[in-house]
């Protein structure tokens, strides 16, 4: 079999794991196809074995950049020509690199989504010689997936200029609806999915309340499960405060956000990696394209928002098919948080116009002004000139691009940018001299097209070739600007926001239901999923497979609530039966009408304490007399 020898050449492994045989058969005929695997299930080899065994070139579509360099390097190594254009990337090695994918004989192009959209690449796309496109987190271009971007809808363009080449769609989180939200959105000739359980069975989920110290309960988990750990929170700032307290613990640990620099990523990432600290503490921004399949544990510090966002980061743990674990902590406040998110995910319309005005009059535009005029955008100094709190008006900004009024660009490290103010005539006139004359040949040797457009560039590396430091050269370029013999942008973490239209009054700015009504429903659907995971007494991993459309999943036998051999009941359903009642009978309410003969007075106390908790009801007497009363 043509498939198996690839594999066993390439990879040396002797035999195709799960599904991935069935959707490289079915993408090798042609067919359009979806394949649903779990975290860690291999999708990587169910599109490069197949692209190997055709002529033409695949193109790979993945928002993840680390992904895509450290595969492009994994297939180098085998002596497979690959190649990958990303944000950060100057023009020139943009267009290097497509023509190598024309004329070089490549098998792989790995783009981001956001290029898809750009002019150079759909050009030299249509000189290519595609074999299939690989659509990777392929729920993203589903408005009902829980991570939709809409940099992915470009891919219907895609398909318009290739239409002989078959899509290949994969995911490992998706619900019923998303997995015909995605088929439609790819314009697939016909359904077609391959499906393979997301159950994994060698990972023990548990739940696990604290009332003190947050760091305390993430060390305790810790203790109980060596090895290499994931703890993930909410925010940037918990995750130094809580690898802080572990260091201080003697465990050894780093954090990792999106506000750290790329090299300081590279090597935290790298440390932990290797197994030189046990512990990474972080946000989402880590984990996507991480391939260490011996980490024994993931922590949530913090609920997530979403199943699918909790089951792809818990599937990190175990991905050697080992014993690994998930677990979730929570305290008395966590319920009320998770349900306030939506407000702050949505805050009202009228507030979203509100923070358009201001942001129209912070970048000084005009009524009238600014379509594709980009800025960068300090959300800080934003907030504290017009008293905006970060996270609402930064979910107002969220939902202004999606509605199509701007581009919001979250901030990223993007390279220094130089281009010549003057023209190869007009620079013969300039007597530079000395240190700024030798950097000014240094960059005209090292950067073509600067004469025409911005080119990025690395100072230090400049610092190296010219023989002096990284300050110097920021000094020298600097004072170049200001002679007006180039322009010069320095690297920067702010973000940028791109007028996509021109400005509108604020009374015009309209949130249409697929961006606003429809979506904050999802995401309360979501959120109360998550609150079901806190409180059910069913297997945890039937909970959630059930979730993803698996309704004939079996009790796992060793989560928390199956290890305990504790009887399933629907804690929904009992708070539903309090809430009833307690309206029912209003200032009336008698405790003594919470005894019900199918349901343990242990859960029904659980359960009125938490809606206690929640501000659901309020009773005069405090917890333990009505634990006693009941």
């Amino acid at each position: 079999m043509k498939y198996l020898s690839i594999l066993q050449e390439y990879w040396g492994y002797s035999d195709f794991r799960g599904i991935q045989l069935d959707i490289i058969e079915s993408i090798g005929s042609g067919r359009d196809t979806l394949g649903l695997m779990p975290t860690g299930g291999g999708k990587s080899i169910t599109f490069q074995v197949p692209a190997l065994a055709q002529e033409g070139i695949c193109i790979v579509v993945s928002p993840l950049v680390a992904l895509m360099k450290d595969q492009v390097g994994a297939l180098r190594r085998k002596g497979i020509k690959a190649a990958a254009v990303y944000t950060g990337m100057t023009h020139e090695e943009v267009l290097v690199t497509l023509e190598n994918c024309i004329y070089g004989n490549y098998k792989f192009l790995y783009i981001s989504p956001e290029r898809l959209g750009s002019e150079l690449f759909q050009v030299k796309l249509s000189h290519m010689h595609v074999s299939f496109i690989a659509v990777d987190e392929a729920h993203c271009i589903s408005q009902w997936g829980y991570d939709f971007r809409p940099a992915y809808t470009q891919l219907v363009r895609i398909r318009q200029l290739v239409p002989s080449a078959p899509v290949l769609a994969l995911t490992a989180t998706a619900t019923p609806a998303v997995v015909e939200d995605i088929q439609r959105q790819l314009h697939f000739r016909a359904p077609n999915v391959c499906r393979m359980s997301f159950e994994r069975t060698n990972l023990t989920y548990s739940v696990r309340r604290f009332d003190d110290s947050k760091g305390e309960a993430v060390g305790e988990v810790l203790a109980l499960h060596p090895g290499s750990a994931i703890v993930y929170t909410r925010s940037r700032r918990l995750t130094q405060e809580l690898s802080e307290w572990l260091t201080a613990s003697g465990v050894t640990s780093t954090f990792f956000h999106a506000g750290l620099t790329n090299r300081e990523k590279n090597e935290r990432a790298a440390a932990w990696q290797r197994g030189d600290i046990r512990v990474m503490v972080a946000t989402n921004a880590f984990g996507m394209g991480i391939d260490k399949p011996d980490v024994r544990v993931v922590i949530h510090a913090d609920v997530p928002d979403s199943p699918e966002a909790y089951f792809q980061e818990a599937g990190r743990a175990g991905r050697d098919g080992l014993p690994a674990a998930a677990v979730l902590l929570y305290d008395s406040r966590t319920v009320g948080l998770l349900r306030r998110r939506i407000d702050e995910t949505f805050p009202p319309a009228d507030y979203v116009a509100h923070v358009y005005e201001d942001a129209c009059f912070f970048l000084q535009m005009g009524i009238g002004d600014g379509e594709g005029v980009v800025r960068n955008f300090d959300l800080q100094d934003f907030c504290v000139h017009f008293r905006h709190y970060a996270t609402r008006a930064y979910n107002a900004l969220q939902l202004l691009d999606r509605a199509g009024y701007i581009v919001w660009g979250d901030a990223e490290e993007r390279r220094s940018r130089v281009m010549m103010s003057v023209s190869k005539e007009e620079l013969y006139n300039y007597r530079l001299g000395g240190r700024a004359e030798r950097l000014l040949g240094l960059i005209l040797r090292s950067y073509t097209g600067v004469f025409s457009e911005y080119a990025s560039i690395d100072e230090d590396e400049l610092a190296r070739q010219s023989g002096t430091d990284a300050v110097t050269t920021k000094q020298l370029l600097v004072e170049l600007s200001r002679m007006h013999v180039l322009r010069y942008i320095p690297r920067t973490n702010l973000p940028t926001l791109t007028f996509a239209r021109r400005r509108v009054d604020r009374e015009d700015i309209v949130l249409p239901d697929n961006v606003y009504a429809d979506r904050k429903r999802e995401m309360q659907q979501r959120i109360e999923t998550m609150v079901g995971y806190l409180t059910t007494d069913e297997c945890r991993s039937r909970y959630l497979l059930r979730y993803f459309g698996e309704t004939d999943a079996r009790d796992c036998g060793h989560c928390d609530n199956c290890s305990g051999e504790k009887p399933v009941f629907d804690t929904e359903d009992v708070r539903r039966r309090i809430l009833r009642i307690y309206e029912e009978k209003g200032e009336a309410f008698d405790l003594t009408a919470l005894h019900f003969p199918d349901i343990p007075d242990s859960v029904v106390a659980r359960v009125l304490h938490q809606l206690m908790e929640e501000e659901q009801l309020r009773l005069p007497q405090p917890y333990n007399e009505i634990k006693q009363a009941i």
